[in-house]
């Protein structure tokens, strides 16, 4: 598949995030400055409390920094209504957690066909769109499944099927492997970046995961808050 030209889809300036840890100001992100283009496969990585999931959720409008501003697809996250913020990134956000987050009442199909539903997608439309993506990520024959049904890998590709059935921009992956086998881990690695290259959807992962940091096109450690080292292969 031909790739768009490359883009800047998110940008921060002087991100800065101070807790209060019983009445102390902890900072948990220091004046953070970066550039994430479109089509990247980023891994984020540092020890605990480096600020990882911190600037993770600070990117995607789920936290406020303290200073400085975050830019997503053009947009400045700050100058966004609550609702506003919601639907941006309902539009532009597909996230993957380290405990999946599936709803167990529902079907594997009703599980990823969920954010459409929300954007009011046709029903018709959702369903093929939910097969479609059930087949990218391996899991032909499972939509009339629930979650409890599944292998932890299988749980794993349902969320990503999910994160991605609705054409978003960016993929925001938190410890994706971290519940999950070496093999299936590698698999489900080796998916991801093969849908990267094939859809052209920025990934950016959070993980202390060896094998997720050595297929990461980018690797940017973050240590005390602070980007330590910046490197693209």
């Amino acid at each position: 598949m031909e790739q768009a030209q490359k883009t800047d889809v998110i940008v921060t300036a002087g991100v800065t995030k101070v807790y209060e840890a019983d009445g102390v100001p902890v900072n948990a992100l220091n004046g953070v400055d970066l550039t994430i283009r479109s089509g990247e496969f980023t891994a984020l990585v540092g020890p605990s409390g480096s600020g990882k999931t911190t600037f993770l959720n600070i990117i995607s409008g789920l936290d406020s920094p303290t200073e400085g501003s975050v830019w997503l697809a053009g947009k400045v996250l700050s100058e966004m209504s609550g609702n506003e913020l919601s639907d941006f990134r309902r539009d532009n956000i597909g996230f993957v957690f380290q405990a999946y987050n599936l709803i167990p009442v529902l079907t594997v199909e009703e599980n990823v066909e969920y954010i459409m539903l929300l954007a009011g997608v046709s029903k018709a439309e959702r369903h093929d769109r939910v097969i479609v993506m059930l087949e990218a990520v391996g899991l032909e024959g499972v939509a009339d499944r629930t979650p409890t049904q599944l292998s932890g890998g299988q749980q794993q590709r349902v969320a990503i099927a999910r994160a991605m059935v609705s054409e978003p921009q960016i993929i925001l992956a938190d410890e994706p492997t971290a519940n999950l086998d070496s093999k299936t881990g590698a698999d489900l690695l080796e998916m991801m970046r093969h849908l990267n290259v094939e859809t052209g959807m920025t990934f950016i992962f959070s993980t202390h995961d060896p094998m997720v940091m050595e297929g990461a096109t980018r690797l940017i450690t973050l240590r005390d808050g602070q980007i330590d080292t910046d490197e693209t292969r």
